[in-house]
């Protein structure tokens, strides 16, 4: 899939017959399952996850497939109207420091089977969909036990007491942006105790560019303080603290442009506070979070287009939604290996009669002046993702660097390419 960029099982098998029928058979396997492909996401991660302080960021994304009245096709209603799909909830490691992909951690993809007639509030976490950002983060103490700090990044859908309750451990730390105003020791909730304390801090933030939001300066003020959050009344899960202590960072925008929305995030976090630096800090690592919205885009219209799938049964989707994540985790991986800041090898998303061809099509794409030539280690990540730029229409005289879809681009040229070579040794 990452050489190819298309998840469609055909063109996959580059029209060889038996080599369809194999991945066909894969996929109909009944002791192939989506868990155990899920599994298999995380066996680079940990090595790669080794004495850092690793941001591991979850959320969810409905996958989309088309149906009609009469044929389903075994798939549950996800997102609102009437759509059928896949959710899948995913986790990705990313470097604290200086934000490189680490790799997927853990999650699970499923399809809904049919409605639920108990109600939200009488049902405990194991029987709520909610359940799976704790199950997640706790995938996440396995596979990165090597890491020095794991910092589980959430969404607002994160934030719920029994989470703050379970995840939190000594090197595992929760950051999170507010979603319920929870009630604090101080006879308040998080929202108003916030509000009263002094702005510590000011400081312009470049905002990434949205699907409703254009990219933009923000100028913002910054509050912080420590407080203990109380246990709900009306919660039936057993066991949990009555009170749990958290530092809150608040980053308001005083001042917006006329045609855009203020920002205003609430954001709590385990992570200790103390000093505006540390407050900023918090704020910077949430900012990542941005980094598994563009996964969501490398699987679907920026680059797979998994959503394209015509597989019958919804059983066969949930796999192929499955290895396809995978592959996305690469691709995105390949977009920042162009920097060139790692030694990754090429094995990580490409075969060894790939990497021969790459290796030609780099001494062809080569000038004659230093800046003409592929600056990287033979056989790395970042030497082969020079090469698929080139492909894709990127030239190393523009400032910009090439994007997913420049690399979409170039793996699609490839591929052709690839399907010529793979002739030519018959």
């Amino acid at each position: 899939m990452v050489a190819c960029a298309d998840v469609c099982v055909r063109r996959l098998a580059q029209g060889c017959w038996p080599t369809q029928m194999r991945f066909w058979r894969f996929l109909a396997n009944e002791r192939v399952t989506a868990d155990k492909l899920v599994e298999g996401w995380s066996d680079r991660t940990r090595s790669a996850a080794a004495g850092r302080h690793v941001l591991a960021i979850q959320d969810t994304s409905d996958i989309k497939f088309a149906t009609t009245a009469d044929n389903r096709r075994g798939l549950g209603k996800v997102g609102k109207g009437n759509v059928h799909g896949v959710r899948l909830h995913a986790m990705l490691a990313v470097d604290a420091d200086d934000g490189a992909v680490l790799g997927l951690v853990g999650g699970q993809v499923v399809t809904r089977q049919g409605d639920v007639d108990t109600s939200h509030a009488k049902r405990t976490l194991a029987d709520k969909e909610s359940s799976r950002w704790v199950s997640t983060a706790e995938q996440a103490k396995e596979v990165l036990a090597q890491a020095a700090t794991i910092t589980i990044v959430n969404d607002r859908e994160g934030d719920f007491y029994t989470h703050w309750s379970a995840t939190p451990a000594p090197n595992v730390h929760l950051l999170t942006r507010l979603m319920n105003d929870h009630a604090v020791a101080e006879g308040e909730t998080v929202r108003s105790a916030i509000a009263r304390k002094p702005v510590a801090g000011k400081a312009v933030i470049e905002l990434r560019k949205r699907i409703n939001r254009r990219p933009r300066a923000a100028h913002l003020s910054i509050r912080f303080a420590s407080m203990t959050l109380q246990r709900p009344r009306n919660t039936i899960e057993k066991g949990l603290p009555d009170t749990i202590q958290v530092s809150v960072v608040e980053l308001r925008e005083p001042r917006p442009p006329q045609d855009a929305e203020p920002v205003h995030w609430i954001l709590l976090t385990t992570h200790a506070i103390e000093t505006l630096d540390q407050a900023w800090q918090i704020v910077r690592w949430y900012q990542q979070r941005w980094i598994i919205e563009q996964f969501f885009r490398t699987l679907k219209l920026q680059g797979l287009r998994i959503e394209d799938s015509q597989l019958a049964s919804a059983d066969r989707l949930c796999k192929l939604v499955a290895i396809a994540a995978k592959a996305a985790a690469i691709v995105m991986q390949l977009v920042q290996a162009r920097a060139g800041s790692d030694a990754r090898p090429a094995t990580l998303a490409f075969t060894a009669d790939q990497i021969k061809l790459i290796a030609l099509l780099n001494q062809r794409m080569q000038g004659k002046t230093t800046r003409q030539k592929n600056p990287h280690p033979e056989n790395t990540l970042a030497w082969a993702a020079w090469v698929i730029a080139k492909l894709g229409g990127w030239h190393e005289y523009q400032a910009k660097p090439p994007g997913p879809v420049t690399f979409h681009n170039g793996l699609a040229t490839f591929r052709t390419f690839f399907e010529g070579w793979a002739f030519k040794n018959v």
